[in-house]
C-alpha cells in the first residue's frame, strides 16, 4: 500500500515517529512532496524548532529516497478541495500512485474528490489501529520503541496509552494497552 504522508502527520514528532516506524516495518511505502516536506519545517519554525526540523526532514529523506515524489508540471491545474492551499497534496498523491492519504484534516479532503482518483483518506489512528489488528507485534514493537526514545529524551516514564493519546493515537494507545 502506497501511503502520501501528509505535513500535519508528519509533524508532531511521535506521530511521525509511529508511522514511519510502521512503514519501516514494511506494513506500507511512505510517500511525501517537497511542499510537504516544506510545510513541516514552516510549523515547526513557528514553535522555534526549525534547524531541528531540518535536520529531522534531511535524515528523513536520507532514510526514505524513493518517498519524494515530484509533480509534474501542471499537475494541480483542474484539481479542486475546499482549501486551494491543500490541492498540492492531492496532487502529489495522485502523482504518487497513492493508494492512501493520511491526513488529520478530513474537512478539506473530501471523499468523493478523493474516490475520483481512487484514494482513500485516512485518519492515522484509524490507520495504525487496523495494522495493529493485522500485524500486533510489529506495530507494538514500533510503539515500544517510540516509548523507550520519549522516555529517554523526556527522563520520565511516558504509559504507553498516555503516550499515544498525546500524540493523536488514543484508540492504538488503548489497544496496546490491552484496553
Amino acid at each position: 500500500m502506497r501511503v502520501l504522508i501528509d505535513a500535519c502527520v508528519l509533524y508532531p514528532t511521535v506521530l511521525r515517529e509511529v508511522v514511519m516506524g510502521v512503514a519501516e516495518a514494511g506494513l506500507f511505502t511512505p510517500l511525501w512532496s517537497a511542499r510537504i516536506l516544506e510545510e513541516w519545517a514552516h510549523a515547526a519554525a513557528r514553535l522555534g524548532q526549525g534547524a531541528v526540523a531540518l535536520a529531522e526532514i534531511a535524515a528523513l529523506a536520507d532514510a526514505w529516497p524513493g518517498a519524494l515524489v515530484t509533480l509534474p508540471e501542471g499537475a494541480e491545474a483542474g484539481l479542486s478541495l475546499p482549501d486551494p492551499g491543500d490541492v498540492h497534496v492531492l496532487a502529489a498523491a495522485i502523482a504518487g500512485r497513492a493508494d492512501v492519504l493520511l491526513t488529520l484534516n478530513a474537512r478539506d479532503f473530501p471523499s468523493r474528490v478523493l474516490a475520483r482518483h481512487d484514494i482513500l483518506r485516512r485518519e492515522p489512528d484509524g490507520l495504525l489501529r487496523e495494522m495493529w489488528g493485522a500485524h500486533p507485534e510489529a506495530v507494538a514493537g514500533v510503539a515500544r520503541a517510540v516509548q523507550a526514545r520519549a522516555e529517554a529524551l523526556s527522563g520520565t516514564g511516558w504509559p504507553m496509552r498516555r503516550l499515544m493519546k498525546k500524540a493523536g493515537l488514543p484508540r492504538l494507545g488503548k489497544a496496546l494497552a490491552g484496553g
